[in-house]
Formats: C-alpha cells, sequence, structure tokens
C-alpha cells in the first residue's frame, strides 16, 4: 500500500475511533452512564462547605425533589407519555435537566422523590463535569458531560491551589452564558421554543453589554471556594437566585402610574397611565416556564369613606390581546387526558387573578388552540405579551368616576403581582403554595373630588 494512502487510512480509523468513544450529548446520552460515575454532593461538602450550603438552599438542589415538578412530571407528564406514544421521549427528557444522573444512568422515569439518588436533582458534580455542548444551539440538554476525577472550574492551575481530592481543569465554557442555555432552553415535539431564557438574553441589551447569565443569579463576592482555598475577589455565589425568589422578584418592574386630571367631580373621566419598565432582568419578565408564570397588573381606586373600586385595563386591539386581560374563560382542558377526566371542561384560565386585570404573558397553545400548562403539548403561542429587558409598557385606564364616590382625596394605587402557578391550576393538582403571590412593585397617586 502507498504511504499516502496508508496515512489516510490510519486517519479514518483514528476519527472513527474518537467518534465512538465521543461523550454522547442530549436524547443519545440516555444510559450511557452510571449513578457511581459522579460523586454525590455531600462528597463536596467538606472542602466546599459555604458553597454547598448555598447550593443546598437553592432551587438547584431541589430541580427534581421540589413538590410542584413532582406533581407535573409524574401526574401529567409521564400519565400523558402513557396515553400518546408520540410523547414518550417527553418523561424521558424531563429528567436531562431535573435530574440529569438519573437520566444519564437510564433511570427513567426515577422513583418518586425520597427513594433514590435522582433526589440530588443538579448538583456539584453533574456542572463541574461539563465540558461543553453539541451543536450550535445550547438546548434539551445537550451538554456533554466527561465525569471522571477531573472537574472544570473557572480558575486556572496557577490561580488556584492544589485540590487534595481531584483534578482541576481551568473550562471557559462554565462562564458562558450557553452553558445555561443547555437547559435553559427547550423545544418542545412541535417544534417550538417553549423555553428560551438564553435565546431571549441573547436577542436583548445585556449580551451586547457582555453581561452573562452568572453576573445576576451567581454574583460574585470576596472568599475562597473551598477552605484550603486562595482566597480571590470574585467568588461565584452558588444562590442561582431566580423565580422562585421573593427578594430577587421584588422591584424586578419599575412602575409608575400618574392621572391626566387631578381634579374632578363625581361623573367625570379620569384616564390614569401606568409606565412599567424592566429594570432588572436580561431576559423578558416572566420567562422560563411560562406557560405556569403569571404576571398581573390591578389598578383600584379607594375614596375619602375607604369605598375600594376596580379600574379595568383599557384594551389595546392587538391580535390574541383576549389571553392578556383578566377573564372568567375556562382553559387547560387538556389535562383532562393524563388526569383521566376525558370529560374535563377546564379551570379558570387567569386563576384569582380580576377580571380585567392586565396580564404579562404568553399563552401556550394546545393542538386544538386552547391555553395548556402542558409545555410539552404547545403547538403555537398566543401573542408574547412579556415585558423585555429595559422595555417600558405603558398601560392606560380609563375611568368613569361613580357617582357616589365620595368627596376628598381619592387615591389610586397599581400594583404588579407574579405567581410561578396559575392559582386554579394549583388549587386543582394540590400545590397551592405554588401559587402564593409575590409583590413586585407598586405605586399610588392622587386627586382631588370635588362635590
Amino acid at each position: 500500500m502507498k504511504p499516502a494512502r496508508l496515512i489516510v487510512l490510519l486517519m479514518l480509523l483514528v476519527a472513527g475511533f474518537v467518534v465512538a468513544f465521543a461523550s454522547p450529548a442530549g436524547e443519545e446520552a440516555l444510559g450511557s452512564r452510571s449513578y457511581d460515575d459522579y460523586e454525590t454532593p455531600n462528597t463536596c461538602r467538606p472542602c466546599h462547605l459555604d458553597i454547598f450550603r448555598q447550593w443546598e438552599q437553592s432551587m438547584m438542589s431541589q430541580a427534581y425533589t421540589h413538590e410542584w415538578d413532582e406533581v407535573e412530571y409524574f401526574e401529567l407528564a409521564v400519565e400523558h407519555a402513557k396515553k400518546d406514544a408520540d410523547f414518550k421521549g417527553v418523561d424521558d427528557g424531563c429528567n436531562g435537566c431535573h435530574t440529569p444522573m438519573a437520566f444519564l444512568a437510564g433511570d427513567v422515569p426515577p422513583p418518586r422523590p425520597g427513594n433514590s439518588r435522582a433526589d440530588e436533582s443538579v448538583h456539584c458534580d453533574i456542572c463541574h463535569t461539563v465540558t461543553g455542548f453539541e451543536g450550535d444551539t445550547p438546548f434539551n440538554f445537550n451538554w456533554i458531560s466527561e465525569p471522571g476525577h477531573a472537574k472544570q472550574g473557572p480558575r486556572t492551575k496557577d490561580e488556584a491551589v492544589a485540590s487534595p481530592h481531584h483534578e482541576m481543569v481551568y473550562s471557559d465554557f462554565v462562564k458562558t452564558p450557553e452553558f445555561c442555555g443547555t437547559c435553559h432552553n427547550e423545544m418542545d415535539p412541535f417544534g417550538q421554543w417553549v423555553k428560551g431564557t438564553h435565546l431571549e438574553w441573547k436577542e436583548g441589551p445585556y449580551s451586547k453589554e457582555g453581561v452573562r447569565c452568572q453576573d445576576c443569579h451567581m454574583t460574585y463576592a470576596p472568599g475562597k471556594s473551598a477552605i484550603m482555598g486562595a482566597t480571590h475577589e470574585d467568588i461565584a455565589q452558588h444562590l442561582f437566585h431566580g423565580a422562585h425568589d421573593p427578594g430577587k422578584v421584588r422591584g424586578v418592574i419599575e412602575l409608575r402610574i400618574h392621572p391626566d386630571l387631578r381634579e374632578a367631580e363625581p361623573g367625570e373621566t379620569v384616564k390614569f397611565t401606568v409606565a412599567l419598565f424592566n429594570q432588572k432582568t436580561g431576559h423578558k419578565f416572566p420567562t422560563g416556564s411560562v406557560e405556569d408564570r403569571i404576571v398581573w397588573l390591578e389598578v383600584r381606586a379607594t375614596d375619602a369613606d375607604g369605598n375600594t373600586y376596580s379600574l379595568p385595563v383599557d384594551p389595546k386591539g392587538f391580535e390574541g390581546e383576549e389571553t392578556t386581560i383578566g377573564s372568567e374563560v375556562l382553559a387547560y382542558q387538556d389535562m383532562g387526558l393524563p388526569l383521566d377526566k376525558p370529560d374535563f371542561e377546564g379551570v379558570r384560565r387567569d386563576g384569582s387573578v380580576q377580571v380585567g386585570d392586565r396580564i404579562f404573558r404568553m399563552a401556550y397553545l394546545d393542538p386544538q388552540g386552547r391555553v395548556t400548562i402542558q409545555q410539552w403539548n404547545t403547538k403555537t403561542f398566543g401573542p408574547d405579551y412579556r415585558i423585555g429587558p429595559r422595555e417600558t409598557k405603558l398601560e392606560t385606564f380609563t375611568y368613569d368616576l361613580p357617582f357616589e364616590v365620595a368627596p376628598g382625596e381619592l387615591t389610586v394605587t397599581a400594583t404588579l403581582y407574579y405567581s410561578k402557578l396559575v392559582s386554579s391550576v394549583a388549587e386543582l393538582l394540590g400545590v397551592p403554595d405554588e401559587a402564593e403571590p409575590y409583590l413586585v412593585n407598586e405605586h399610588s397617586t392622587t386627586l382631588t373630588i370635588f362635590d
């Protein structure tokens, strides 16, 4: 054989060897590892105690055990997949982000929380063994995991003190938004982006300025990452505070209200304008599990005698706007299939939101065009009426003052609320705490009512 041909053959054999032994990603990684390939979080605790305690109270540590995630997975996703073979990949794939170790071990569906290592959720040895992602876009758990003695981190060997337990490998990838996007972008079986937090960031102003996910959700402070480690000025805090943290949500939107008149009489018409400015998020608000999240603006007037009046928002007239104004209409009928309720009529679409309040959401629509909270069953969307990063939305409330309104000072208050799950769905599925409303912001204005 000629030398040139021999070299080509050897190159092809080597390439085939590399492909054969390359770590799979995404759906292909199912069952490619074992639980024993990964260390437990408790293994990391002695040296990284402070970081362990931060992670322990974060949602990362509860990605599988959190009550609503358990209900949504076992009572909706798993049951839906049993009844419709087109969704078989759903009950496997949920685990790729909520309990990656169980997914990699092929333990799907895992046992209910409390019975296996799946309970470790998203933990130290998962994130610190990710070396990159497959393809051009991070989504649907297409991270590449290389478990073993080497742990990926943000420090070079020159910056860090050698670990007595493992090798430290510098990784630029763990500092990138794409690292987060592997789970915070999701495409459903219909090809719809049902989660796009990273994509929203990428299209927004913060990505152009180099502000990353980690800068807001893993803020930096002086300290040590390990008890024997060097002191650094920029230790990443493993708090991951976000949608489940009332303190993080508070003040996300700046809110102001003003009237067009400062003095009026009963029966007269007054127009109130509310300005809402997204001053804090690098993505849209709400984001992530948008099928569950609900943000709404309530405007109420209180007269001098303490009587309270609700003001409905002025419609703007855009297509699909009905999904963004509080109503008593029913929705979520597609839950009837997994819940074994063939005649399920649905529950109130907006839960306890008052009729006429403005809702900031993007409605997820099932194949029949009905609003759904089952993101895997989303074929289309309603209008995206969320508040983008650094976006200001103006809402008006035109109000005919009642003839019985008391003379004196009328106080009008605009209040913005956020809830992780629509209250009607939370009540139906037995997770009422998930619908607890968080106060985002509020502001009041006054006008004088004459006899």
